[in-house]
């Protein structure tokens, strides 16, 4: 089955907060592959978001369903976008 790409940027709740610690990324890392995930990197970032995992998944419901849980059992606010590569984009343009 064909993967594809998807940007997952989490935000901590004050609560989400007081809970961090690796037990919690290995939970998160357990759900992902739970629902078909790969991870190819997670990021603790500065700024608007402060994580950003970048995954692949076999589909978008796969993504979110992974998105929602990750929410309900860490309290990270998960916003999981789709992407594609360049090369795709540049082909899509070409074809308009």
């Amino acid at each position: 089955m064909a993967m594809s790409t998807y940007y997952m940027f989490g935000k901590y709740s004050i609560g989400a907060i007081s809970e961090m610690s690796p037990s919690r990324t290995d939970e998160c890392t357990k759900v992902i592959e739970e629902y078909g995930g790969e991870i190819i990197l997670m990021h603790a970032l500065l700024g608007e978001h402060d994580l950003v995992f970048i995954v692949n998944f076999p589909d978008n419901e796969s993504a979110l369903k992974a998105s929602l849980v990750l929410t309900r059992i860490t309290g990270i606010a998960f916003s999981t976008a789709p992407a594609t590569s360049v090369d795709h984009f540049d082909k899509v343009v070409e074809s308009l």
